[in-house]
């Protein structure tokens, strides 16, 4: 079986107990919410990678604060008639907003960007990464890594 693997970086930007949050169009049509961010180009830094994908999606510019943890997911699907097994590594960050306008991405992966309340994000469509990396930024694990994943 073919494996392939994604690292990506993402950002925890909360505010005035808001988080910023990018709508991911999935391949399917469906619109999650999900945090800024995304994959890393090859040679790049995840540091830099989670600078550059907040801009990219939501206009804003960000500045890491803290290295919340790691996520890692395996899945297994069939691409060209032949099993493929991916393994998403994400490293999740905790930033704050240092300049920019709030703007939708064009041509992107995402098609919108938005502040919304904590108490909201339950009852948002979204993938499960925004509650893993809440779950790390309230509990901050000393292991960087949510229990029980």
């Amino acid at each position: 079986m073919r494996w392939e693997l994604r690292v990506a970086a993402y950002a925890v930007c909360v505010r005035d107990e808001q988080i910023l949050l990018a709508r991911w169009v999935a391949a399917d049509g469906r619109r999650l919410w999900t945090l800024p961010g995304g994959g890393m180009e090859p040679g790049e830094d995840p540091y830099d990678t989670v600078i550059r994908e907040v801009t990219e999606e939501t206009g804003l510019t960000a500045e890491p604060t803290a290295l919340l943890g790691t996520d890692s997911i395996r899945r297994e699907h069939r691409r060209l008639g032949a099993a493929t097994a991916f393994h998403g590594l994400r490293l999740v960050y905790e930033a704050r907003i240092t300049a920019g306008t709030l703007r939708n991405e064009t041509n992107g992966s995402t098609d919108l960007a938005a502040w919304h309340p904590l108490s909201a994000v339950p009852g948002l469509p979204h993938v499960e990464l925004v509650d893993i990396a809440l779950t790390l930024w309230r509990e901050r694990p000393a292991v960087g890594r949510v229990a029980g994943r």
